[in-house]
């Protein structure tokens, strides 16, 4: 928990940025289903980002995108509720698993692409930090509207740090010589010695 506060530090994410979002939770539960139908617009509209939803016979696998949306939903809902302790940060572990080839198609027993190469959550981000257009419904208040954003900005960074732990091992340098070690932010992953 340590190495989560010191990334929340890093990012500037503050009990103000928590307060904030729980503030608007009714917001968020209102408007996720609406908010992951933009976003995964713009996945089905790039076909490099549609093939991780395209089973073995070329054609999209929509029992797969289903279950994928309902999590996604739930996701922007948890985004602004969760409480950032240990129960929260193994879920963050378990879904950057879920988009390599560890753990993707396994939850839901598919067969589409095996991996989700990090650079594409990352390159993903703007799209799903722009929630402006949403906001600006509700929010009346140019400053509110700045910390809102500024807030779910800051928390979804945060979720795609912790998503990349799974696909990278940190470089520590040890005397002369360097070795390769995992990043210890999850009680599951250390009690079970698995490495990145």
């Amino acid at each position: 928990m340590e190495e989560l506060r010191q990334l929340e530090q890093t990012l500037g994410w503050a009990g103000e940025d928590e307060r904030l979002l729980r503030k608007h939770i009714e917001f968020f539960r209102s408007q996720a289903e609406s908010m992951v139908d933009a976003w995964r617009a713009v996945i089905g509209a790039q076909p490099h980002l549609a093939q991780w939803f395209v089973g073995p016979d070329g054609n999209p696998d929509n029992e797969y995108k289903a279950l994928v949306k309902m999590r996604f939903v739930q996701w922007v809902v948890d985004v602004a509720a969760r409480t950032h302790d240990q129960a929260w940060l193994d879920y963050q572990e378990e879904i950057g698993l879920r988009h390599t080839p560890q753990k993707k198609n396994k939850t839901d027993d598919r067969h589409t692409s095996a991996n989700v190469p990090l650079r594409y959550l990352i390159a993903f981000v703007p799209v799903v930090t722009d929630i402006r257009r949403f906001l600006a419904a509700v929010i009346e208040g140019a400053a509110e509207l700045a910390a809102v954003e500024s807030a779910w900005t800051k928390a979804v960074h945060l979720h795609v740090t912790l998503w990349s732990r799974p696909y990278a091992k940190e470089v520590v340098a040890i005397g002369k010589s360097e070795s390769r070690v995992p990043i210890e932010l999850s009680r599951e992953t250390s009690a079970s010695g698995r490495q990145g």
